[in-house]
């Protein structure tokens, strides 16, 4: 195992016509992130995926953070080809991913558990097993009967887009604390700022 690493998985679809949907706020964190280390994406040699690497400061550890480049509900083979070819190991794999059953403007953070219908999710833990770490961004229910598979692929409303740069920051700050204090320390800010 690279113990200094964690892979950084931003749950997403490619393209201009997801980019700013509530099924590509995974993406949008891992961008922040990247931001925040000064890293760049690139293509990897090796998985259908674009990385980008660095450290939040020196001495911490190295955040591998990755976007697949296919939809979806195939991120299972990029998250199994990535954590083989950086080492590591299940226990140092963070996903971020929209969650339907949180309220937007909410983020909770667990180990393990089911799919819940996510086909992201379901994908990745029939590659990996499904004890990997999650960050749940609450996007919160469809109005009145939409079709939740509709509603995430749609933009966010406009009043939530004024509260999203600080959503994504906060899930940005909760995955560095997954790495840094691990995940019942981060459990405890992250879970506080929720009334």
């Amino acid at each position: 195992m690279a113990a200094d690493a964690w892979l950084v998985l931003g749950l997403g679809n490619p393209g201009d016509r997801y980019r700013a949907t509530r099924h590509n706020v995974g993406q949008m964190v891992v961008d922040e992130l990247a931001s925040r280390v000064g890293a760049s994406w690139k293509r990897h040699p090796r998985a259908s995926a674009l990385v980008a690497e660095g450290r939040v400061r020196p001495g911490a550890p190295k955040l591998v953070l990755a976007k697949s480049t296919g939809y979806m509900n195939t991120s299972g083979g990029p998250a199994s080809q990535l954590a083989k070819y950086y080492g590591v190991d299940l226990e140092q794999v963070i996903v971020v991913h929209d969650e339907l059953d949180i309220p937007f403007d909410s983020l909770k953070l667990k180990r393990g558990g089911g799919h819940g219908g996510h086909n992201g999710l379901r994908d990745i833990s029939s590659a990996l097993g499904p004890e990997y770490l999650r960050v749940r961004v609450g996007i919160g229910r469809p109005p009145g009967r939409q079709d939740p598979a509709d509603y995430v692929l749609r933009p966010f409303a406009t009043t939530e887009r004024d509260n999203l740069p600080v959503l994504i920051a906060d899930a940005a700050d909760a995955v560095e604390l997954l790495v840094e204090r691990g995940l019942v320390d981060a459990q405890q800010v992250v879970h506080a700022r929720v009334s």
